[in-house]
């Protein structure tokens, strides 16, 4: 069915004349009365299923994209607002999937209703109800793969992921939206590899885990999230006119919003890979990585001020991926070497401290004796082509892989983040498409061996069905010497602080 999209300007205008149900502003359900979000499998099993298939359907079935009551008014919501690669990912989430789920008990008279979730750590398939091409199934839609094993990924609840806002050492927030969330979104494809992801009512079940998950991260006391207390809290979301919420109401399902997940444990290992009927062996991700893909060059690009406060030391252009994995190298200017060590040996004791949640929240970034604070890789001029931007696909990005090595620990010191549509598709979304990856993290790895050359390397990650040929074009690919800090402190509440959560 076609759908009808509307600027943010049009949208607020027009929601502000439909939303006559949004004069009740944010208000949850009493912590003792927690409502509970449980898995699909057990979901469709309940009552609550027909509410949703009737409330999926009756949704598709208005054309009003301005009315509450469509389903393409919550796709705006999301396409007009939703912040990505930026602070409050997961809280706006939060917020967002709440008044869906609310909206949704309107339209089907259940008032008991809550969202179900997609645990892709217990099944990596999308559930079959979602795949039956059947006449009048309101959740169906085409989709490139419904399968997201190779999307999948552990790391952001490694013991050594202590902090959670993005722009802090290992911050759970920035590792989680990386990978598995984005990873998730490129391997589906079709309109989930787009900001008008919301279209695909997976999206839904798949960002009710992405909460849950955040929820079983934060437990048992949420001590690991800035206090709800802290600024960083201040302040409201907006999903359209007259519709907001406190960011710290979004602080806890449990005790701000009113309700739970049926299972709050985190993730150790990845599901079995199921293919018709058999459980076969597969390599997650890029597990057989064993050595840096190959280097392919390109053509250079100077050394040059970008702004005032950020500085290519040098870069190539021309940049076109496929299917091929490749290494790409950058030769610095030979001006940069000093700088940059210097950086790095300023940094280096700070940052480990503030990486192990050591730091007091009084201490401030690290400052070094030069102008600039932090190094980042990035990728500038950014063109998905027609087959690309259909998904099925993503790379895994790291910066100064050895030439050979077999260890899964050495890989995850040199990643620095996830390169799709749906990533491309989130920078055209907030303005030019440039993508930029913090690498001052990664370079402290190897501080001793820092030199002008930088190797950045592009590993390509397949959904069963995916795209050959060019996909992704980059006009420019540089290292930049920015002024902006490496890492931010988060004040977090003590151990035994008794914050609610």
């Amino acid at each position: 069915m076609p759908y009808a999209t509307i600027k943010r300007r049009t949208f607020l205008g027009a929601a502000a004349t439909a939303m006559t149900w949004a004069s009740f502003p944010f208000l949850a359900r009493a912590a003792t009365t927690l409502v509970i979000r449980i898995e699909w499998q057990q979901f469709k099993t309940t009552p609550h299923y027909a509410s949703f298939l009737n409330a999926v359907r009756t949704m598709l079935a208005n054309p009003n994209a301005a009315d509450p009551n469509s389903w393409q008014y919550w796709t705006n919501v999301h396409m007009n607002y939703c912040p990505h690669r930026q602070p409050y990912f997961l809280a706006w989430h939060r917020g967002y999937l709440y008044y869906l789920e609310r909206q949704i008990r309107l339209i089907s008279g259940d008032s008991d209703f809550t969202l179900p979730y997609w645990d892709w750590f217990t099944n990596p398939n999308v559930p079959a109800e979602f795949t039956d091409t059947a006449s009048g199934n309101p959740l169906y839609c085409p989709r490139l793969n419904t399968n997201v094993y190779n999307a999948l990924d552990l790391s952001p609840f490694s013991s050594s992921v202590v902090n959670f806002q993005r722009g802090t050492a290992n911050s759970f927030e920035e590792k989680f939206e990386t990978a598995p969330h984005n990873p998730v979104h490129n391997i589906i494809g079709n309109s989930m590899a787009t900001m008008q992801s919301p279209r695909d009512p997976i999206f839904y079940l798949h960002h009710a885990n992405v909460d849950r998950l955040w929820h079983a991260w934060a437990l048992p006391d949420g001590r690991t999230m800035p206090a709800p207390t802290d600024p960083y809290w201040a302040g409201t979301f907006t999903y359209a006119s007259a519709l907001t919420i406190n960011k710290e109401q979004t602080y806890s399902p449990r005790s701000r919003l009113g309700y739970d997940y049926a299972n709050t444990a985190r993730p150790t290992t990845l599901p079995p890979q199921t293919q018709v009927g058999r459980i076969i062996r597969v390599q997650a991700q890029t597990t057989d990585l064993r050595a840096r893909p190959p280097v392919v060059s390109f053509s250079l690009s100077s050394a040059r001020d970008i702004t005032s406060g950020r500085h290519s030391i040098g870069g190539v252009t021309g940049i076109a991926l496929n299917e091929a994995s490749i290494t790409v190298r950058i030769l610095g200017e030979a001006a940069s070497i000093k700088p940059v060590q210097d950086l790095l040996s300023a940094t280096a004791a700070s940052y480990d401290a503030a990486a192990q949640g050591l730091v007091a929240p009084s201490t401030t970034t690290a400052t070094t004796s030069g102008k600039y604070r932090s190094v980042k890789v990035v990728f500038d001029d950014i063109k998905l082509t027609a087959r690309g931007a259909a998904g099925g696909y993503f790379y895994n990005v790291y910066l100064n892989l050895p030439d050979n090595f077999g260890d899964k620990a050495v890989r995850a010191q040199h990643f620095i983040g996830t390169l799709g549509p749906f990533e491309v598709s989130g920078a055209a979304h907030h303005g030019a498409v440039t993508l930029d990856y913090p690498a001052t993290a990664a370079l402290l790895k190897a501080v001793d061996q820092i030199s002008r050359e930088f190797f950045v390397s592009l590993v390509r990650v397949n959904g069963a069905n995916a795209p050959k040929g060019t996909v992704i074009q980059v006009g420019e690919l540089r290292i930049e010497l920015t002024t902006e800090p490496a890492y931010i402190v988060s004040p977090v509440a003590p151990p035994g602080s008794g914050v609610p959560y």
